[in-house]
């Protein structure tokens, strides 16, 4: 996939400046050089991090803290695409990111503003590197390293940073977390090709079709069982025919299975003409329904008047008792005709001293006494509508009774007339039944026949799993990945004459299940890990992504982008240097190490190496090298373009932004 740099770009807190804009060459060797603490080991963090990734590693303190947004200008085939995103501050990660996209794109002066997402970006890449939809758990576990492929996944063969591009236990970007390094192992041949879209998609389907087969086998092998049994029924059921009146003619004790068959077909086919008409069904049938209907309807009646009864004595026995109630209340206040007629001078109050014939307490005693008494003849009287109403519903409740009764003898009258008329029914019934499940018996057996629906569905599924097993060949995805990672190891061992490699003529291998390079000596086969020395690690590194990226740019449509990133190659030729710069307490930390004149020449073959793959590539392919290495070492080099030199207080980000 056609992805190279145009530009990173730092947009600074403070107001008032430009943003910081590094320009790479799209088809070149770019270097970055500088002293140490300039910035160049946050290149590949700023990079990452605008392409979406889960988490921030840019370097904190003086870069995030001088920079309020990180940014790349790429080039597609689509034309320019500017993707930016902002410092997260405190988090881990942000997806506040800013995308435009043109043919060509200007980059904003002022900070730029959240018009998207991390995860819609994701997206964007995806669909820019035309990977598959589909993931490689063809059988549902729901194993997490078994996730459609994403471009997020590609930049392992893309970065190589200082603790990666001489490793000698990891090679790949990433790879030395379990969870990159088994996703990269899943989709390694998917990467190689070896996996083609449509062989994914085929697996998938067949995956499908085969669970579908399963299904549809175990339904066949059931009907098949049921058929078995059913077959040593056909004889019982003819038989059960000619007893029920279905069947016309004798059933031959030799009768074979289609004989049996036909007869009972035609049983199906006439059962019009055979069954027990309704016009034969005796009346009484039909006078026992009527009377079932109407002792419903009289029940219903006399539960309705028997509620109705209880209500109305509940009602007379309440106005009793309302009465002996008031008749209470009025002898108790019966006791102020007495006090009344005390109207004498020795009858007087002993509170007011007045007379108590005379007392206004008396007086309201005597009115209550009146008021009470007239109740008391009101709720005495019943009224005669009352009594007849429920001297009514009394004869209505017997009357109900009796007609229940009489019912009740017309349906033991009915029921015994109708013995007939019962087992004729009964015999329609059975009769039904039966034909019920010889039309069954019947569709099953058509359905196992030659012209089977499940049977041609089984065999369609059969043909459909043939055609996708030969489409997908699991030993051709073995010879396709075999092929490629031959193809990978020959481009390998053509850089390693010149590269700094002890043994640059033995034979290597990547191995895709270990995620490392097996060197094929002649007494024995080393892994990456076994073998000695920074040069050579540093030298399989570079010689391995160069013909990855080789093998991507030959290969069709590659989803992998075009361009690569190491980080301090040199190093490896002068650690003893880097180490006593670690342990002084020096205040110049612009201070270089030196190379020897052997280290030297290592360093610049690499330099070389990287620049010859890059002009091959006649453009398709883009590299960024971030060094002390200064010009003097690689200065000369045919295709090296040096982009910025970061010395003498020049770094990645300008001294005025900082406090």
């Amino acid at each position: 996939m056609k992805f190279q740099i145009r530009e990173i770009i730092l947009w600074p807190r403070k107001t008032g400046f430009p943003p910081r804009r590094v320009k790479l060459e799209p088809n070149k060797a770019n270097v970055i050089s500088g002293a140490s603490k300039t910035g160049k080991s946050a290149i590949i963090p700023i990079i990452d991090y605008c392409m979406a990734a889960d988490r921030c590693a840019i370097p904190v303190e003086t870069i995030r803290d001088s920079c309020c947004w990180f940014g790349i200008l790429v080039e597609t085939e689509e034309g320019q695409k500017l993707f930016a995103r902002r410092e997260p501050g405190e988090q881990k990660s942000t997806g506040d990111m800013y995308l435009v996209e043109g043919e060509s794109v200007d980059i904003p002066d002022i900070t730029p503003e959240k018009n998207t997402t991390a995860d819609a970006v994701k997206t964007r890449f995806d669909e820019l590197s035309g990977l598959s939809k589909l993931d490689f758990d063809f059988e549902n576990t729901g194993s997490g390293f078994k996730t459609r492929p994403s471009l997020r996944d590609l930049v392992a063969f893309t970065f190589q940073p200082q603790n990666v591009v001489a490793n000698p236990d990891v090679l790949f970007f990433k790879a030395d977390t379990y969870e990159h390094r088994e996703k990269l192992k899943t989709i390694f041949p998917y990467v190689l090709q070896a996996i083609s879209p449509e062989v994914l998609a085929a697996q998938h389907e067949l995956h499908s079709i085969q669970r579908q087969l399963v299904r549809k086998q175990r339904e066949l092998a059931n009907l098949q069982q049921v058929s078995i049994r059913w077959l040593a029924e056909l004889q019982a059921s003819a038989l059960r025919a000619r007893e029920l009146g279905l069947l016309d003619q004798p059933v031959p004790d030799d009768a074979s299975r289609d004989e049996l068959l036909l007869l009972l077909q035609q049983v199906v086919e006439h059962r019009g003409d055979t069954l027990p008409s309704a016009d034969g069904i005796n009346e009484a049938i039909a006078e026992l329904i009527e009377l079932e209907e109407e002792e419903s309807v009289v029940e219903a009646q006399l539960l309705n008047l028997r509620r109705r009864l209880a209500e109305m004595s509940k009602l007379k026995q309440n106005a009793v008792r309302f009465k002996n109630a008031l008749s209470i209340q009025r002898d108790r206040l019966s006791v102020s005709k007495w006090l009344r007629s005390l109207d004498d001078e020795a009858s007087t109050c002993p509170v007011c001293s007045s007379p108590i014939g005379q007392h206004d307490g008396v007086t309201e005693m005597l009115d209550s006494l009146q008021e009470v008494e007239a109740n008391v003849k009101r709720a005495g009287s019943v009224p005669a509508s009352f009594d007849r109403e429920m001297l009514r519903v009394k004869e209505d409740v017997e009357l109900s009774i009796e007609k229940l009764e009489g019912i009740a003898i017309r349906k033991t009258e009915a029921s015994g007339r109708s013995r007939e008329a019962q087992q004729a029914r009964y015999k329609q019934s059975e009769g039904s039944r039966f034909l019920g499940r010889v039309e069954k018996g019947l569709e099953m057996h058509q359905s196992l026949g030659q012209d089977s629906v499940l049977t041609e569905e089984i065999a369609r599924l059969r043909e459909r799993e043939e055609k996708l097993m030969k489409l997908i060949a699991k030993e051709g995805v073995a010879n396709r990945k075999r092929r490629a990672l031959e193809k990978i190891s020959v481009l390998a061992r053509r850089l390693l004459p010149s590269l700094d490699a002890e043994k640059p003529d033995d034979p290597i291998e990547l191995s895709i299940t270990d995620l490392t390079v097996k060197v094929k000596g002649q007494q024995r086969v080393d892994y990456l890990w076994e073998i000695g020395s920074g040069a050579n690690w540093l030298s399989y590194h570079v010689a391995v992504s160069l013909a990855l990226q080789q093998f991507f740019l030959d290969s069709q449509a590659s989803p992998v982008p075009s361009f690569l990133v190491y980080d301090q190659p040199s190093q490896v030729y002068f650690p003893r240097r880097l180490a006593a710069q670690r342990t002084t307490e020096a205040k110049d930390t612009d201070l270089d190490p030196t190379l020897e004149d052997e280290d030297v020449e290592a360093v610049r073959k690499v330099f070389a190496a990287i620049a010859s793959v890059v002009q091959r590539s006649e453009g398709a392919l883009q590299a960024l090298i971030l060094d002390h290495a200064g010009p003097d070492v690689w200065e000369g080099v045919p295709g090296v373009h040096l982009v910025e030199e970061w010395r003498q207080g020049k770094k990645l980000v300008p001294l005025e932004w900082l406090s």
